[in-house]
């Protein structure tokens, strides 16, 4: 069942001006009730008197932002309250095995949303609301930027439509891939050997990865970089060919941390 936008009546909305609302609500006692955008009455419009009969008033729509406790993995995030949230509509390979890129795919998602980042969460009603696990399938967005599409436009994961079923951002999400792939980004990169599959979940091979990464040497990645897949030995790269912001941790043979805050591309 899709779940409705709740609209606020116009005394409520004045009770929460008065009350003096945080920008991050906290989030809904039910679990599936974890709303990304909640449509509240503009106060303005609230206290209009002049509207005539039976016409409808301004609305405004205000994001509901949650904290990041913690990463856990490259497609999956704690909230600060506990509940986990798994980035809907893509894969990454998994850590604590023998995959290839799990390490990176972390860290790639650890760069866009570190401790603390504040973000809004997006159902899709073309999709479940939670996975057999409990967690809350996701979209996650940090200001405009749709995470769940910079991790595969990066190669930190691939697209996966479970069971055939796709969301509203399929086709971004699939072209996204596709690019990542031909372009050999990432686990691309890392990982040769693994298919491009919307339909399954990604899986790769330390036995089929790049022969350094195998011997545990970071791979055809430059260790300088962490959170995006930077050739190494490198041609020589900018901004505008790589997908940013990534932590520059080593030497930074293209330059892509001006300022030296060792943040390269934000």
């Amino acid at each position: 069942m899709r779940h409705g936008v709740r609209t606020a009546s116009a005394a409520a909305a004045a009770i929460l001006v008065l009350a003096g609302c945080s920008e991050e609500a906290p989030l809904d006692e039910a679990g599936s009730a974890l709303d990304d955008v909640g449509e509240v009455e503009d106060a303005e419009a609230a206290d209009d008197t002049t509207t005539a009969p039976g016409a409808t008033r301004a609305k405004k729509k205000t994001a509901r932002l949650v904290a990041v406790a913690r990463v856990i993995d490259g497609d999956t995030l704690a909230l600060a309250d506990g509940r986990r949230v798994r980035l809907v509509q893509i894969d990454a390979p998994e850590v604590g095995g023998s995959e290839c890129f799990a390490g990176e795919a972390t860290e790639a998602l650890e760069s866009l949303l570190p401790r603390g980042s504040r973000i809004r969460v997006e159902v899709d009603p073309r999709l479940d609301r939670e996975d057999r696990y409990g967690r809350l399938l996701r979209y996650v967005f940090k200001r405009r930027t749709n995470v769940n599409v910079a991790l595969v436009r990066r190669g930190a994961a691939s697209v996966w439509f479970y069971q055939g079923d796709r969301g509203r951002y399929a086709d971004t999400l699939l072209a996204a891939a596709r690019r990542a792939h031909s372009e050999r980004r990432g686990l691309w990169r890392a990982c040769p050997g693994t298919r491009l599959d919307p339909h399954g979940a990604v899986e790769t091979s330390l036995a089929e990865a790049a022969p350094a990464l195998a011997a545990g040497g970071g791979g055809a990645c430059d260790p300088s970089y962490r959170g995006a897949c930077i050739p190494s030995p490198p041609p020589d790269l900018d901004c505008a060919q790589v997908d940013g912001p990534f932590a520059v941790v080593g030497p930074d043979p293209h330059r892509f941390d001006g300022n030296r805050d060792g943040i390269g591309c934000e």
